[in-house]
């Protein structure tokens, strides 16, 4: 759902290629360009930079109508592989209620027996818990940055809200998915420590997840403006170490931030199950 007031372009496009290459894993779909979702440190941010000049991220998307159709005709002759959807939109965005382009991919790649990854911050997902339901070789999760509704409403404006995303986590687990959840980045001052890091730990571990990631807060081009603004939203006296924590190049918060979670995570029973991103 989309924050009042928050205008968005949406143009209809047409690509010529749907499954297509990635390095996190053999293959990626992504049905839309941009994402309204509009997260303040989105890495995803570079890839329309050049096509979008002088838009904001976050009040575009390019919706790409004919995917299904291309994806069904590369699925034909692709060797097997899991594909990852998505590496730079969020699949499950707001438009995909009125275009289910996401949702005719999946019936494609479910029929077709690829392995799939999916990541998203949208509780839309749980709408294709019908077409996923029972399937082994799918593995489901959601990313979280804080279990504050008013942080996540800030830093993630076009997001589904914490609790959401978890619940739908655990529809996934009830359909016999495999789980996993997306800690990051964690946000300085907010939930990479204390009671903030101590209490998403908790709900995560109450939905428990077969695995999670866990990454740091990362310099991205383009996202200090709007991650600044964001922060003067929520904790103006924490700018500063925004600052220091994403241009100083001092390996010591890396090592502190690790302790911390391991601490926490080891506490949750969760501490075996972290893969580190950072």
């Amino acid at each position: 759902m989309l924050p009042s007031g928050h205008s968005v372009v949406v143009r209809v496009v047409k690509v010529k290629s749907a499954l297509v290459r990635s390095r996190l894993f053999p293959y990626c779909v992504n049905p839309y360009a941009g994402c309204v979702h509009g997260c303040v440190y989105c890495y995803a941010r570079f890839a329309t930079r050049f096509s979008h000049v002088g838009e904001a991220w976050g009040r575009y998307v390019d919706v790409r109508i004919n995917v299904p159709e291309i994806l069904e005709r590369q699925l034909e002759c692709a060797p097997r592989g899991t594909v990852y959807v998505s590496s730079v939109c969020d699949a499950w965005q707001p438009v995909e209620q009125t275009y289910s382009i996401t949702r005719r991919c999946l019936q494609l790649l479910v029929e077709s027996g690829f392995p799939l990854f999916l990541q998203t911050k949208s509780a839309l997902i749980g709408r294709d818990l019908d077409i996923l339901e029972g399937r082994h070789n799918v593995t489901l999760g959601v990313t979280l940055t804080s279990m504050s509704e008013r942080q996540a409403g800030v830093f993630e404006p076009g997001a589904s809200s914490p609790s959401e995303r978890l619940r739908v986590l655990r529809l996934a687990r009830e359909c016999g998915l495999r789980t996993f959840v997306f800690l990051g980045p964690l946000l300085p001052g907010l939930s990479d420590r204390g009671e903030g890091l101590v209490r998403l730990f908790q709900h995560v571990a109450a939905a428990s997840p077969d695995f999670l990631f866990v990454d740091r807060l990362n310099r991205r081009a383009g996202m200090w403006k709007d991650t600044r603004a964001a922060v003067e939203a929520c904790a103006p006296d924490l700018v500063a170490e925004y600052r220091r924590v994403l241009f100083n190049t001092d390996p010591s918060y890396e090592v502190e931030l690790r302790s911390r979670v391991q601490q926490v995570a080891d506490s949750c029973g969760l501490g075996g199950r972290i893969e580190w991103c950072f």
